[in-house]
């Protein structure tokens, strides 16, 4: 298709599973940015995101639908003129989770992307991942363990998974990326992994790589922004300051003690300190 022709008329392109067209239905291309969403619906500022049942005979299949409903109109030109790179949030991200699961992190399982491009570079995009079926996020996991496995166990748990989440965003920042949004609300394990201490690789799943990108020259600045994100995350009921070390000894090793490792170290507290005084006074603003 040539240049004039997607620039004036535009185009499309999908990626889809083998059995993608059973479960959505014959012209599903025509109605999966209207579709509504079953539940766990959230939508703002020209995107959603849903969780979407649907059937085929007797067999259901649910996927997590984010729908981008207003891209820039400088993506969709970009499409226009480089139609060979992936220029809309979602084919982007579909692109980031293969990634991720050709280095050995666990990720939802892409089921369909796309993106249409109109006249001058109107661009809507859509992407559906299966749901991680019987699993919680860490926020929710941590405390309901907590409250079912006994004292001493727990810290046996907490710390076992310490190094596994470690070990995960190790394997992301040797590489140079960075996810940009590492809240443990986007780690996932089993709900029966909370009754028990599990072999953790494997296990945990990371989700929503949107963010996800490789930095060669500001690594340092995403590197404590992901670390800073995350340690303000662990604060909740069920993790302390030891499982807190727990993660900074598997992640940094003997590097911890250089000088490298405490500019690190105090960087991240600087970091995590502003998280927590924005989302005070976040607070305080919507309480007013």
């Amino acid at each position: 298709m040539g240049l004039l022709r997607r620039l004036f008329v535009g185009t499309q392109r999908f990626h889809v599973h083998a059995e993608w067209d059973a479960f959505a239905g014959a012209g599903w291309q025509d109605r999966i940015m209207q579709v509504a969403a079953t539940d766990d619906f959230h939508a703002k500022q020209g995107r959603s995101t849903g969780r979407l049942v649907l059937k085929s005979g007797d067999r259901n299949l649910a996927v997590y639908l984010k729908r981008h409903y207003h891209l820039p109109r400088w993506r969709g030109l970009m499409m226009a003129l480089w139609p060979g790179r992936d220029w809309s949030p979602a084919q982007q991200e579909r692109a980031r989770l293969a990634w991720a699961a050709d280095q050995g992190i666990p990720v939802p399982a892409v089921v369909a992307a796309g993106d249409w491009l109109g006249p001058w570079g109107r661009l809507q995009s859509f992407l559906a991942v299966e749901e991680l079926a019987g699993m919680l996020a860490l926020h929710q996991a941590i405390p309901l363990a907590g409250r079912l496995l006994d004292p001493r166990t727990f810290r046996c748990w907490k710390a076992s998974l310490a190094v596994e989440i470690a070990r995960l965003c190790r394997l992301l920042h040797d590489r140079g990326y960075y996810h940009k949004d590492l809240y443990l609300c986007h780690f996932f394990i089993p709900r029966q992994d909370t009754t028990r201490i599990p072999t953790w690789p494997g296990r945990v799943h990371l989700i929503d790589l949107q963010r996800l990108r490789r930095h060669r020259l500001t690594w340092p600045f995403w590197l404590v922004k992901d670390l800073a994100q995350l340690l303000y995350a662990s604060e909740l009921e069920g993790v302390d300051t030891r499982d807190r070390l727990a993660f900074w000894r598997a992640y940094f090793g003997d590097r911890r003690r250089t000088w490298a490792g405490r500019l690190l170290r105090r960087c991240v507290l600087l970091k995590t300190r502003r998280y927590r005084d924005h989302n005070v006074k976040q607070r305080a603003r919507r309480a007013a």
